[in-house]
């Protein structure tokens, strides 16, 4: 509000300056002007342009003295508050432990779903993004918050027996999405990757919210043989695959099989490129304010050249070329040699 006031002072000053100069010019325009006394018809608006570009410069000389200026920082570091955030959501019930997954069948599902993630971090920029881990069985918990460190997250997807930190029950997967929800809700707009790795074995068909607007991308990996199942606790546990697309449809993702195929390399990119978009900077006071600057400056520079060159139609003394010149030189020398013949 300072820089304003002080704007608006600097700009009534100009003005007053400006009539005064009106006044002045008033009195010599039959010098300047010639007998119409009157400049060209663009004339009349280069007090306005003058005022206008003295406030532009004021403004923009103030807020350059008091905003701070903007850190530049080296390719790959990535200012704190801007970065991307990579949530994964992994289940952890006894069924991941079933060895059926793989393009052998041979690993556990909670294995596969280890590789599944190395292959997206070797991918991605990992500089650029925070990573979090939530543990999915009859409940959900975060482990991870917020890590660069992707050897703790490695640990995290492949070692930790997770599955001891809850009691034994029914897998709730719909409880680690809430849980997303509120650990992404005060991200920016767009700026996380949802990643709900799962085998999809007893999800309930109701109770799915939506995600919040900090979430731009979700992406439903399942693992786990889709097509024969394994028993366990008496029952056979295999990929829901139709469950999966229905959760990746209700919260406006993708399901991708992750039990053969590694996430695509499309895919990949998008949640790349989608850090970077999200990197790019709106435009802030002190741009703003370097942009008025150089537009002010100009015209107040070369306002005097236009005046100078362009501001009258009537220019003192005459303009002939140099054959009118030798012409009348020529006339007034045959005048003259008569005349003295004459005389």
């Amino acid at each position: 509000m300072v820089i304003e006031v002080i704007t608006a002072i600097v700009c009534l000053l100009a003005l007053i300056a400006e009539f005064w100069h009106l006044r002045r010019c008033q009195r010599l325009a039959p010098l300047a002007f010639g007998y119409d006394q009157q400049p060209g018809h663009w004339v009349k608006i280069a007090p306005v342009i003058r005022v206008v570009s003295i406030g532009f410069l004021t403004w923009g000389l103030s807020t350059l003295l008091v905003e701070k200026p903007r850190a530049f920082r080296p390719e790959g570091e990535v200012q704190p508050g801007k970065e991307q955030h990579l949530l994964i959501v992994l289940d952890v019930s006894p069924s991941m432990r079933l060895e059926d997954a793989g393009p052998t069948q041979t690993q556990s599902r909670k294995s596969r779903a280890r590789d599944v993630m190395r292959s997206l971090f070797e991918r991605i920029p990992a500089e650029e993004f925070l990573v979090s881990v939530i543990a999915v069985y009859n409940g959900a918990k975060p482990v991870v918050v917020d890590s660069k460190d992707l050897d703790v997250v490695d640990g995290v997807l492949g070692d930790l027996p997770l599955y001891h930190a809850f009691e034994s029950g029914q897998t709730r997967l719909l409880d680690g999405v809430k849980e997303a929800a509120v650990l992404a809700k005060p991200w920016n707009p767009g700026s996380a990757t949802l990643l709900l790795v799962t085998d999809g074995d007893t999800v309930p068909p109701q109770g799915l919210q939506p995600m919040p607007v900090s979430v731009g991308n979700v992406i439903v990996v399942g693992v786990g043989d889709p097509a024969q199942g394994s028993f366990i606790d008496g029952r056979q546990s295999k990929q829901d695959v139709f469950t999966l697309r229905q959760i990746a449809t209700r919260l406006r993702g993708i399901y991708h099989d992750g039990n053969r195929h590694h996430l695509p390399s499309d895919l990949v990119s998008e949640i790349s490129h989608r850090g970077t978009q999200n990197l790019k900077e709106p435009w802030t006071k002190r741009d703003y304010a370097l942009l008025l600057i150089g537009a002010g400056g100009f015209a107040f520079a070369f306002l005097p050249l236009f005046l100078e060159y362009f501001g009258r139609n009537y220019y003192p003394g005459v303009r002939m070329n140099n054959r009118e010149n030798e012409r009348k030189s020529l006339r007034g020398s045959q005048t003259v040699s008569k005349i003295n013949s004459a005389v």
